[in-house]
């Protein structure tokens, strides 16, 4: 009976193709294109104020800056000026005096910061140059980290999605869904047939499952085909992982699902925990930059140790026993989580 149960509801959800889009292809092709168009270190680049007269240690200066790869763009002043009133640029250089001058951005600071160490880096080594002092340099060597090349931020997206995709399954495919069936009084009617409510409820769990791992799979391959992410970790690390955040985050939606009454109050109940934890658990970009006080707030919300673990499985190839601490709270959550749904769940 099982059996049954469950291939039905894995017929009724493949019936639907709308479902189908945003479930298996939407999270693939949001991951190609955030993961193709987001560089990881974008080149530096400088606006250079043409001078009215230019000069042999302009033209030496700028063959050194492009040789450390900084991207020069010459412009005139007035056109200097005008991009710098629109806050297209980071950094912009002209001559004053026999010096230069340099103007950081204080809006694009991280940048202008960068490519103004560069810029000062390079102007050092060519006065010294042109003073006849050997320029001394820290011995700089190449070395591969064993590792394949990858980029940086699609390795770092990967394990983002898959950890927002189970979030989307536990909260809106399943909870959002009994909710519904609550309402419109299908549970009254199911109590009058000889299916047994707890088989209804497992194939259901057992289906959402299936199509976790579907998806997972599905967004691995495309790394590894797009962009040649493979995970660093054991496979079985992996395996329980997501099957711990199948459980901890299908939990949270039978648990709101016995709080809200309507579909509606569940809308309101479900996206309450759903945006913090889009918006603050480091799904599209790292937390490290954010207030000390925030990045130690965020850790109470589930997704956010669950992602840690998953990208030091996926991208570090770290043990499971070493995110133990944020482990345990992903356990705690699903089993507070389970406990007020066994507790609240009505069926009327």
């Amino acid at each position: 009976m099982f059996i049954h149960q469950f291939l039905m509801e894995c017929r009724l959800y493949a019936r639907d193709r709308g479902t189908l889009f945003w479930t298996f292809l939407f999270p693939v092709l949001v991951f190609l294109a955030l993961g193709a168009t987001i560089q990881d270190n974008p080149e530096p680049s400088l606006v250079w104020v043409k001078a009215s007269q230019k000069s042999s240690i302009d033209a030496s200066f700028r063959v050194a800056l492009e040789q450390v790869s900084m991207h020069v763009q010459e412009v005139e002043a007035k056109e200097a000026e005008a991009r710098w009133r629109r806050g297209e640029t980071a950094i912009q250089m002209q001559s004053e005096g026999a010096g230069y001058r340099l103007r950081i951005n204080h809006d694009r600071l991280a940048q202008g910061r960068h490519a103004a160490q560069v810029v000062q880096q390079v102007f050092l080594l060519e006065q010294a140059k042109r003073s006849g002092t050997p320029a001394q340099l820290i011995p700089v060597s190449m070395e591969s980290s064993g590792r394949p090349s990858v980029p940086r931020y699609a390795a770092f997206l990967l394990p983002g999605l898959i950890g927002l995709n189970l979030v989307s399954i536990g909260l809106f495919s399943l909870g959002m869904v009994n909710v519904t069936y609550r309402e419109q009084g299908f549970f009254r009617s199911l109590a009058v047939t000889p299916l047994p409510r707890w088989i209804f409820l497992s194939s259901q769990i057992m289906q959402r499952w299936l199509v976790v791992m579907v998806q997972a799979t599905l967004l691995l391959a495309t790394g590894w085909l797009a962009f040649g992410i493979h995970n660093q970790g054991s496979q079985v690390s992996l395996f329980l992982l997501l099957t711990l955040g199948c459980a901890c985050f299908m939990s949270m939606g039978f648990a709101v699902a016995s709080l809200a009454r309507t579909a509606a109050s569940y809308g309101i109940l479900s996206n309450a925990l759903y945006f913090p934890m889009l918006m603050l658990s480091g799904v599209y970009f790292s937390m490290e930059t954010a207030p000390s006080w925030m990045q130690r707030a965020v850790v109470v919300l589930p997704l956010s140790p669950f992602l840690r673990a998953l990208r030091g499985v996926m991208n570090d190839g770290a043990p499971l026993l070493d995110h133990a601490p944020g482990l345990v709270m992903v356990v705690a959550w699903t089993a507070l989580a389970f406990s007020l749904a066994a507790k609240r769940f009505s069926w009327h």
